[in-house]
């Protein structure tokens, strides 16, 4: 089965600790145990703030580290999902199940396997 990376984006300050984000655990909790029940979910995590990141560029033999995320943007890489699905239409359907999607976004994109390019699919409206 192909697998899809499900990443999460959101302005840094929609995901801080508050009643509302407290109240969504219960919907994260039922829906990775739907995804663990229906054998989909390979990995997920949730990231720690984009401050807390290192980036690495190395160039000419020469590597350069800078603190913080490569891009500086008002939203911010949250978190992430691995799932096995059958097709795109089904990761698309759990990445409208995940509680963030209603104040983030959440991008749906292949895992090449074993080096393969994945061929573009015409969306369907």
């Amino acid at each position: 089965m192909p697998q899809y990376m499900l990443a999460f984006y959101a302005d840094e300050n929609s995901v801080e600790d508050t009643p509302a984000r407290r109240a969504e655990l219960p919907l994260w909790q039922e829906l990775n145990k739907s995804l663990r029940e229906a054998g989909l979910l390979v990995a997920n995590g949730q990231l720690s703030p984009a401050g807390s990141a290192t980036t690495v560029h190395v160039r000419d033999d020469r590597t350069e580290l800078t603190d913080g995320p490569f891009a500086i943007t008002k939203e911010y890489l949250a978190g992430y999902y691995v799932l096995d699905c059958a097709d795109l239409d089904e990761a698309l359907k759990y990445a409208t199940r995940m509680p963030l999607a209603r104040y983030g976004w959440i991008e749906v994109r292949p895992i090449m396997a074993g080096g393969a390019t994945p061929s573009p699919r015409p969306r369907i409206p």
